[in-house]
């Protein structure tokens, strides 16, 4: 039994000193990189990560970026990627390891990485022991993730805060939650820098040729201020960026009738705010009809999500609204019984996916915008699949996507 213990204590002592060994090695791997951009938040952060690593590939900066969004990717100094891969699938933020030493091998100038913890003691971790960022994005505070989080937004914004680098500074885009914010802040001695979005012009961002937001580029414009890129020179490398795989896109197709349908992916946004502010902003640019017609679909682990998309249909304002996947029941219920708009319940996992896309493109007009909204998983997987077969509209269109050709991202 002795000599269990003495295996025992042996194995324990030999794990703790390659705990030490790796962690002083990763520490080394850290102070290669000079500066390290940590991008947090709830809705965004793919986007701004790729946003500030072109801005600062722009200024000349030898800049390494990692996304962690709708596709993980790890971004080289020369703007080329290449996907994370992942044993089984599964994220773990101890992958955050390997980016930092793969991203040290360049000796850059910049390492510009989105946070991938979700629970409180998790994004603490990954800002103290794994990436110690000397310059913090907090994007914004949403709806989302309350399980883990929440339940309030004001305990939303504490668990994010966690990730703000201490003695550093901060960029963030979020108005509501400021004061939390700033408390947060100011107990961790670090300079919170909050950004306007409306500094950025219309005119600047149509300089874009994806679909991006104001707050996304004033961020990365504060972020490039920060490390002494100019202005003109941030814009510049921004939109040499390329666009994430999850960008909100916009694509254009002739169905099989010969209508003409503009089709709008706003399914990575699958918070309420975040949807609204898409569409709103589409149909701002001319890239989506008025009160287009709109398709929530909707998952069983996701149930709360599927009704808070049926509460804000009167925002969207629709002409109809199609419910897909299950149980739709769980979106119609949230949708105001006084909304006297048309809802067509196309429901059910099992329902072939050629058949509801044809119901769907029945009760549309001739010329006619759809637009996805909820989680993409399911039956929204085979929404974009069968669309996808469809001819694209080449015919120049009257609005702001008429230089852009059929499925332009924009």
């Amino acid at each position: 039994m002795l000599f269990l213990y003495c295996v025992l204590l042996l194995n324990c002592l030999a794990l703790l000193v390659a705990g030490v060994v790796e962690q002083r090695r990763h520490l080394a791997q850290l102070e290669r990189i000079p500066t390290r951009v940590l991008v947090n938040g709830i809705r965004g952060k793919s986007s701004i990560t790729r946003l500030c690593a072109g801005a600062l590939r722009g200024a000349g900066l030898v800049t390494v970026a990692k996304t962690t969004g709708t596709a993980a990717r790890f971004i080289h100094p020369d703007g080329t990627e290449e996907p994370v891969h992942r044993k089984f699938g599964i994220a773990n933020v101890a992958e955050q390891i390997g980016i930092v030493r793969r991203a040290a091998a360049y000796r850059p100038d910049a390492l510009v990485i989105e946070c991938m913890a979700v629970t409180p003691a998790l994004q603490e971790i990954n800002q103290t022991k794994l990436i110690r960022s000397t310059v913090g994005v907090l994007c914004n505070v949403r709806d989302d993730h309350l399980a883990e989080m929440g339940p309030t937004l004001d305990d939303v914004a504490r668990s994010l805060s966690r990730s703000m680098p201490v003695g550093g500074v901060c960029v963030t885009a979020e108005r509501d939650r400021l004061p939390v914010l700033r408390e947060e802040a100011a107990a961790r001695r670090c300079e919170l820098v909050a950004v306007d979005p409306d500094a950025v012009t219309d005119e600047e961002l149509r300089g874009f040729s994806w679909f991006t937001f104001k707050e996304n580029v004033a961020v990365a414009l504060a972020v490039a201020r920060l490390l002494g890129v100019d202005r003109r020179t941030a814009l510049a490398g921004m939109r040499e960026a390329p666009p994430d795989p999850g960008v909100l896109s916009v694509e254009r197709y002739r169905t099989r009738g010969g209508q003409r349908l503009r089709f709008a992916n706003v399914f990575a946004a699958n918070d309420p705010e975040s949807t609204l502010m898409n569409v709103h902003q589409l149909i701002g640019l001319g890239a989506i009809t008025p009160r287009p017609h709109v398709v929530i679909n909707c998952r069983p682990d996701r149930i709360e999500r599927n009704n808070q998309m049926g509460e804000i249909v009167p925002r969207l304002d629709p002409s109809t609204v199609f419910l897909i996947g299950h149980p739709t029941r769980s979106a119609r219920n949230g949708i105001p019984g006084d909304w006297g708009g048309r809802v067509v319940d196309l429901g059910g996992d099992r329902l072939d996916p050629r058949r509801m896309v044809d119901e769907m493109l029945a009760a549309l007009g001739p010329d006619s915008s759809l637009v996805a909204v909820g989680n993409i998983h399911g039956q929204g997987e085979r929404l974009i699949e069968q669309l996808g077969e469809l001819p694209p509209d080449d015919a120049p269109a009257n609005d702001l996507l008429a230089p852009l050709s059929s499925g332009a991202v924009l």
